[in-house]
Formats: structure tokens, sequence, C-alpha cells
């Protein structure tokens, strides 16, 4: 029997050394397979949420992706002869997760369930809503804790998520961290495996147990090389598995029969102290502890002076955000309270993991050698003895195969080129390397006759730790332990994302006045030109005579004077004498207000003239989902709220009870639609509903934009029953139409649909076959607005919001104040407009659209035929800088299209080339019997001209036949240069005649306000 063993045991490795033909005899082949197995627990953890599932196109590709990466590896799962005599042996399980669990198998044997395992993986269908990882790791390690084998070394996770989202909403099972943690603490290894493209790197290496865990894994791409890629993750990853199976199921010691009891050694040095256990459950609170002494009452300081007010200080400028403030002082502690009664003792500690083998001790004193025995007559057979000593170890093994060199890693991106440092120190001498392999087996030895005891050997190493006894009964919960000392503070962290913009700060306090400016007196103006004399005053009435005085008494008759007396005062006024003849007439004064410009004070005094946008209903329905990322999503929110306050200013519109109201739907996946509107319980005015919208919270679940807009029908549309509403869904375009079979286009047969899609968190486009179907752009009647933008940024600018505001209230109430024109005869209307630098392009802009309104009223208007008005267009700049836009033309469209392709020239001014390049028009292209009318944009200011050459010009035009009409706008005008352009002279102005050729505006947005283009036509039109 002894011999049979010896043999089979030489053979052996043999065998399978020289892979000859020993390899295939029956008896070696069921050698192998009765081995002791050493099994690993290896359990799949499949992210098939939103993120995932909807993040490409065809929705579901990356799941699909993510099952072929698992079933491969499945495949991989094969077993494995170690030389120890140990086979690798799989145990291997599955679960999918998004907001819910969802268990596919169990930890079941490879190979016998790997079929079923690798059918319920294929038959795996994605959730699609929100992510808790925490969740699916927490189940994870449970289901490797429950089923898995007693080999707690061997068990590991296989994470396979893209990491999101990064922040935005609780984790409900404690945080990523915390499930990370819980796996180290337990000895389970996690390998992060990345869902690409656009994974968070950041959160994976955090579910990773060390970077090694992590590396490059990935289980999906959009690469050509996707196929490599995967591969590559896959033989990594087992190799590291069977790589660090083979160190903890080989590591045991061979262990010889045993030999007859040997003399009892002296007792030897106490042994090294064991490591400290795990520790224990958390226990339950203690009672609180009796509150202290109550301190010493301080004493009331004394109130000091009033100090004087010093000088404000000039305001400052707005300062950067500060850095982080350093940590305080710890405060000082309390007074220890009374002890309380001593806890309950703790439940014993699971055995701590076995740590690194630390360093040889030193050597022991050679113990005393005892007296040499006789040789004994050999005794009858006993009983077994206890262990003796263990004997001194056997001869070293031959050294093991070298192992085949491992595969090359992916070569890192390469990193930009570093500050060359000083020379570093010298380094000390590396770590001793791990022990090599166990060499093979040796050949077991012919059991020899027992030999006389030895001498007292000395000490003989720490045997290995024996096997790991069964688990306990739980003990009741621990109490409390005292609270370990405060971490040290981490590592200050990579700056946040920039915030959404804040409220409007208060305004602040009025500054000092300036000083006094260095300004010089200005010229004298020009002398304003003599007033009418004004009629002469009324006659006043005849005053009354006073009463006659007493009649004196007759004085002596004096002496004869030879010189005269002294005159006498003069008399009374005498009576009116009759009437005289009329005078001659006065001169003409200017004439009043045509109808145009009655209409025009009218509209700049009466309020309720100006055109009214409302009532109007206006329902948003916003998307929630997982894809939109929290920041856009409080962007979205501050978007809604802009386009109620701009509608409130600028539309004048009044949200109110029985006026104008606005509701907001948020959705998500199916059943979490949230509704808030006017009229709600707790929702009385449009503050309290644009509170409500700054309190939504995102859902982070899927997209099920069909479920949302049917929804706002049956529950927002039956409240809003005003006839005039407007619907706008802000969303990123991908709907989740395979779970959700609602049809996009609810809102079509009841009001206009304003579709805003933007770009998700992964800079994919929105889906612009959705978007249509939301605003309802295929059908005729009732179409909507398709709108798409790279990010969520765009919706707060201020030329977006100008233009749904304007969409909104497309259809506004305008009073119809109109002064109609007509022609009698045939006109040629030229429009020269100034494109000289002083104007600005934005300028320019508005002129452009009055251009437009002039010329549509003078086209427009009653004439003996359709021919009989032609209008031209003409821009000027410098010298030689005229260019013709449209050359008298009675089409409206073709006059239009030439004003809005007219581009800004942006160069000086020179008004007296503009006029003769008119005025050559007109000889060369004019009807002679048509009336000739030219208005001038001009302010008077010209370079290098002086009044004198401007009357020659305008003259010329005159003589030629053309009546010229000047548009001056602003307050810089230069006056006499004007009044030239207007009369043709420098001299005398007249007045009346520069009333109704000239037109004064003080700024280019008054060129739209009112009528004004109306009493400018009706002016230029009239004979």
């Amino acid at each position: 029997m002894r011999l049979r063993d010896f043999l089979f045991t030489l053979l052996l490795p043999a065998g399978f050394l020289g892979g000859g033909s020993f390899a295939q005899r029956p008896e070696i082949t069921t050698r192998v397979a009765n081995a002791e197995d050493c099994p690993v627990d290896l359990f799949f953890v499949l992210d098939t949420s939103e993120s995932v599932a909807l993040r490409v196109k065809p929705f579901g590709d990356l799941v699909a992706q993510v099952k072929d990466f698992t079933n491969r590896f499945i495949d991989k799962l094969t077993d494995r002869y170690y030389r120890c005599d140990r086979n690798l042996v799989w145990n291997a399980g599955a679960l999918h997760y998004s907001d819910e669990v969802v268990l596919i198998k169990s930890l079941t044997s490879m190979p016998s369930g790997r079929n079923e395992l690798k059918s319920r993986v294929t038959d795996v269908n994605y959730i699609g809503k929100g992510t808790y990882t925490d969740c699916a790791i927490k189940r994870g390690i449970e289901e490797l804790l429950i089923s898995g084998s007693h080999h707690k070394e061997n068990k590991y996770l296989i994470v396979v998520t893209d990491g999101h989202p990064l922040e935005g909403y609780k984790e409900p099972c404690g945080g990523l961290d915390d499930a990370a943690n819980e796996a180290k603490h337990l000895g389970i290894k996690v390998f992060s495996v990345a869902i690409s493209p656009n994974h968070l790197d950041q959160r994976l290496n955090i579910i990773a147990t060390d970077h090694t865990y992590r590396r490059n894994f990935t289980a999906t791409s959009l690469k050509p090389t996707r196929e490599l890629d995967v591969e590559e993750t896959i033989n990594t990853i087992i190799d590291m598995i069977k790589l660090n199976t083979e160190q903890s199921c080989c590591s045991f010691e061979c262990q010889p029969p045993r030999g007859l009891p040997g003399l009892p050694g002296d007792p030897g040095n106490e042994g090294e102290r064991g490591k400290p256990g795990l520790p224990g459950q958390k226990g339950e609170a203690g009672d609180p502890g009796r509150p202290g002494d109550m301190g010493p009452v301080g004493y009331q300081g004394m109130k000091g002076d009033k100090g004087s007010r010093g000088e404000k200080g000039s305001r400052g400028a707005k300062g950067a955000k500060g850095e982080k403030g350093r940590r305080g002082i710890d405060g000082i502690d309390g007074m220890k309270g009374e002890a309380g009664y001593p806890g309950l003792p703790g439940c014993k500690g699971s055995p701590g993991f076995d740590g690194a083998q630390g360093p040889p001790g030193p050597k022991g004193d050679p113990g005393a050698y005892g007296p040499k025995g006789g040789k004994g007559e050999p005794g009858d057979d006993g009983k077994p003895g206890r262990q003796g000593i263990p004997g001194s170890p056997g001869e070293k093994g031959a050294p093991g195969n070298q192992g085949e060199p491992g595969p090359a890693g992916e070569t890192g991106d390469e990193g930009a080129p570093g500050i060359d440092g000083p020379p570093g120190e010298r380094g000390s001498n590396g770590e001793r390397g791990p022990p090599g392999l166990p060499g093979d087996r040796g050949p077991r030895g012919e059991t020899g006759e027992p030999g006389p005891p030895g001498d007292q050997g000395r000490e003989g190493p720490l045997g290995p730790p024996g096997d790991q006894g069964e688990v306990g009964p739980p003990g009741p919960k621990g109490y409390r332990g005292d609270d370990g000392p405060r971490g040290n503070e981490g590592p200050k962290g990579l700056p946040g994302a920039p915030g959404l913009p804040g409220e409007p700060g208060l305004m602040g306090e009025r500054g000092e006045d300036g000083p006094p400016g260095n300004g010089t007196i200005g010229f004298t103006g020009a002398p304003g030109q003599p007033g009418d004399r004004g009629d002469p005053g009324i006659n006043g009435t005849k005053g009354y005579l006073g009463p006659k005085g007493d009649e004196g008494e007759a004085g002596d008759p004096g002496n004869d004077n030879l010189t005269p007396g002294p005159r006498g005062t003069k008399g009374a006024k005498g009576h009116r004498g009759p009437e005289g003849r009329q005078g001659p007439p006065g001169p003409v004064g200017p004439p009043g207000p045509d109808e145009c410009e009655i209409l025009d004070i009218i509209m700049k005094m009466c309020s309720c003239c100006e055109c009214t946008c409302g009532p109007v209903d206006l329902l948003f329905v916003l998307d929630s989902s997982e894809s939109i990322g929290l920041q856009n999503f409080q962007i979205a929110k501050d978007f809604i709220i802009k386009v109620i306050d701009r509608l409130s200013k600028d539309e004048r519109v009044k949200f109110e009870a029985g006026e104008s109201r606005v509701g907001v739907v948020q959705y998500s996946h199916d059943n979490t639609q949230e509704l808030v509107a006017m009229g709600d319980a707790n929702i009385d005015n449009i503050g309290a509903l644009k509170q409500a919208v700054k309190n939504l919270k995102w859902i982070a679940g899927g997209t099920y934009t069909g479920e949302a807009l049917q929804f706002t029908k049956d529950n927002l549309l039956r409240r809003f029953t005003s006839d005039k509403r407007v619907a706008i869904v802000i969303t990123d375009g991908r709907s989740d139409t395979l779970r959700d079979p609602t049809p996009l286009n609810s809102l079509c047969d009841i009001t206009p649909v304003v579709s805003l899609g933007i770009g998700d968190i992964f800079r994919n486009p929105p889906n612009p076959d959705h978007l249509n179907d939301i605003a309802c752009l295929s059908r005729p009647t009732r179409p909507g607005l398709s709108i798409q933008r790279d990010n969520y940024a765009e919706l707060l600018d201020d030329t977006f919001l100008q233009n749904i505001t304007s969409y909104v209230c497309q259809e506004k109430k305008c009073p119809d104040y109109t002064c109609p024109i007509t022609f009698t005869g045939l006109a040629d209307i030229t429009l020269l407009v100034d494109s000289s630098t002083s104007v600005g392009s934005k300028n320019f802009e508005t002129t452009k659209k009055f251009v437009k309104q002039l010329a549509e009223r003078f086209l427009e208007a009653g004439k003996p035929a359709d021919d009989s008005v032609r209008v031209s267009v003409v821009q000027y700049s410098g010298r030689n800088q005229q260019k013709l836009e449209a050359q008298f033309q009675y089409n409206y469209t073709v006059i239009a299209k030439a004003i809005d392709n007219m581009e800004f020239i942006n160069d000086a001014t020179d008004v007296n080339a503009a006029l003769r390049y008119v005025t050559a028009l007109y000889q060369r292209s004019a009807r002679a019997e048509a009336k000739k009318r030219v208005l001038v944009f001009s302010d008077g200011n010209s370079q290098g001209i002086t009044a004198r050459a401007i009357e020659r010009a305008v003259q010329e035009a005159q003589q030629a036949g053309i009546e010229i009409y000047v548009l001056a706008v602003g307050s810089q005008a230069n006056e006499p240069n004007i009044r030239v352009l207007v009369t043709g002279k420098s001299a005398d102005y007249d007045v009346v005649y520069g009333e109704r050729h000239l037109f004064r505006v003080p700024d280019y947005t008054s060129l739209l306000r009112g009528v004004f283009y109306q009493t400018v036509s009706r002016k230029i039109a009239v004979d």
C-alpha cells in the first residue's frame, strides 16, 4: 500500500511537467478531479439606468453591449489546476439595477450553471430610470456573503457602470463611499468597469478597491477597437483573479506522518501578542451624562464711549471670492461628566485579516543539551500520543518555473512636460520582495524506524493559522464605543462648477459728489430768427372826471405885469374820436397739426392706445430626467421665471385671477409628474408660483415625455380654459419611446407648442424627430415652433428670451389708428439713408426697419395705377461711397428684400456727394411728368463741407425738379446746415416751408414709436 502511494506521488508531477502520456492516464485524471477545490465567487453588478439606456441611438444599444460583455466574461470562467494539487472553480451570479435592484441569478457553480446564467443575462430588459449604484453594490455584497463559499479572500464584484450621476440627489443606501468601504472591510475585491463614452472616472475610482482594480477597464465602446478593448479587459481581470487565488489557495505547508512522541521539552518563551480583532458592531447609545456644574456668572463690562463718526470712504472694487479659511482652533474641552455605568461586554469580534509577514526575529540562545540516554528495549505499540514537537524543516525544494510575462499595459495619455526638478537624494534600499511561489512537492519517503530521542531542538517557526471556525450565533448588540479622534483635514477639493447667477443685491449708498468739471464755455449759438410782430393791443377805457372844486373869493387886483406868466397845466383828455380804417393783414402763421400728428399726440398721451398681449395661459413642461443634470435643471427653472418676468414687464401681461395664468409640470419616468399652477390651494399670486417653481426638486429618473404631455392635457388644460394659450416643452429631446408608447403630439389639437431641445450632460444633440412631433410641425393646422440649442446656458440669453416672449405675444391687440394717404398722379420717391460711422451699426438696423415701413406705406397707398408710385433706396457715406440698393420699384417684396440685404458702410459723411448722386439718378431714370421727392437722413454734419457748398448742391437738385425732405435724428444736429438742406438758402429761412419739410426725433428708437412713419409719409405724399 505504501509503495503504491509512493509511485503515484512520484508519477503525478512527472506527468504534468513532462506533458507526456502520463497526463492522459485515467487514474491521473480521476486524481485531479478528486483534488480539493478552491472556489472563487464572482458577482456582476450591471447598470441599466436611463443615462446608459438612452445615451446613444438606438436606445438600449449600450445595454446590449453590457450584456454581451457579461456573457463573454462568463464563457471564460473555466477551471484551472494549480500545482499545489488544487483546482480553481468558479461560482458566478449577476444583478442589474436602476432605481431598483433586480436579481438576475444568484451564485451558481460553473460550468454546470453557465448556460442558464447567460440566458438570463440575455433576457434582461433595461429599467431606464435613476441610478442607485450604492444600493446595487450592497445587494451584490449580500449575495456573496449569503450564498458564496467560505473563502472570504476569494470574493469579487464586477461593477459595470458609467458612474453617473455625479451630484444632485441623496443616494438612498448611504452613498457610494459607504458601499465601497463596506466591501473593503469585508475583504471583497471590487473591479469597476466603465460604460464608455462619457463615464465619470472619479466615481469609478471610488468604487474600485484600489487603482489596480480600475485601470482602463471598459465594457462598451463606440470606437472601432471595441472588440479588442473588451477582450483585453476580460483577460486582464481573469488573470488578476487567478494570480490572487493561487497565492491564497496554495499557501499551506506539507505535513508528514506523525512520529513517536518525544520527551517533553522545556517550556518555550512567551509568544507574540496576537493581532487585534475587528471592531464589534456599533452599540446602542449610552445614557446621557449628568450636566456639569454651571460656571460663575461673568461681570458685565462697562459701556464704552461713543466714537466719532468716521468719514465715508469711497466705494471699493468688488473683491474676488476668497479662498477657504483655515481650520479653526479646537475649542476648550468641557467639564468631564461623572462616569456612567459600565457597559456590558461586547461580542467577540471576528478574527482579523492576516497581516503582512513581519521581519524574522533575532536568533534565540541555544538550549542546554540533555544527557544521552541508553538504548531501550522496544516496547509494545502504545496508543497514539500527543503531537510532538515539529521536526526540523525539510530540504529546500527546487525553484519553481518562471511564470510567463504579463500582458503589456495600455499606453497612458501623454502628459505635459514638467519643470525639471532638482536632483533628488539617493534613495534607501528597497523593501524585500515577496517570497517566490512554493516549489513542486517532493516524493514521499518510506517511514523509517523510530530513532532514539534527539537532543532538545531549537524553537521552531510559528505554524500556519488554522482554518476559520464556524460562524457563531450573533451576540447582543454592544454599547456604543468612544468617539475616535477627529481625522486630519482632507486636501482642498477642485473648484466647483460656477454657480447660478444670484439675486440682484440691494442698491448701494449714494456716492460722494465728484470733483467739479473743467470744461470750457461753449461757443455762442447762432442768433434766432426775429419773431413775428404781435397784434396791436386794445385801447384802455376813458377815466372818470374828478369833482369840481369850490369857487374861491375874488382877490385884490394886482399891479400890471408886463412879462407873461408860466404856462398853465394841461387840460383833461377829450372825448374818444370816431373809429379809423382797418389796417393791413398780418403775416401767415405756421400750419396746425394734421391728422397723423394728432394721432401721434393721442398715442403719446394715452396708455390704452398701446398694443397689449393677453390674456394668455402659459404652460411649461419641464424635463427632470437623469440625463438633464442638476445644474441644467436649475437653469431651466430660472428660464421659466425670467420668461414670466419679461411678459409682465415688457408686454404688460397681468398674471392674476381672471387674466393670464401659468402652470408648470415637471416629469421623469412613469407616474412621477408634479404640477404647480396658479389656482392651487397655496398659490394665489404670481410670486407664490415663482417660489413653487424654485422649490421643485430634480427627479433624476427616466424620460417619458409622451406620458407627461398627456398628463398636462388631462390635468392642466382642463383648468386653463382660455382661447389663447401657449405650451413650452423644455427637454433634451430623447424620450424613451420603447417604454412610453404615449404619442408625443398630445397637445397638437389644443394649443400651439414650442419644443426647446437642449443638449444633455453627455453633449449629445437632441432628437429632431421627437422635437418636431412635440411641436406638431407635421400638421397643417396649429403648427408650433421647434428650437435646438447646444447647452442650457443659452436659454438665459437676452435675445433668446426676447424671441420667446415675442412668439407668445405674436397676436397682440392693437388700436387701429391710421391716417390714409393718396397719390393723385405719378411720383418717384427716393429714400437717401445715412450709412456713416456716426450712425452706428445698431442704429443703422433700426433705420432699415423704418425705411421698410415708409416703402410699404408709399406702395400700398391709394393711386391711379399700380406703377404710379415708385420707390428707390440709396445709402451713402463718404465721397464716392453711394450705393443704389433698389432703383424705382413698385413691388414692395423686391424693395423689402433689398433693404434687408443692405450692409453698413461705416465710413465718413459726405451729404453733398450723395445729393449730386441722387440728382444724376433722377436725370437718368425718373419720369418727366412724375413728382420727384427725396427724404434725406442727415444730422447736417459733413466732413469738410461748408453751408455754401451744401446750398449749391441743394439748388442743383431743385433746378432738376426735386423736392427735398430732411429727417434729423438726435440733439447734436448742425442747425445752419440743416436749414440749408431744407430750403437751399443760407440767408433767409422760411419757417412755414421748414415745418413741412423737416422732421426731428430725439433718438433712433423713436423712429419706430407710435405713428411717426405715418406722419412722415403723409407730408411727403401731400401735394
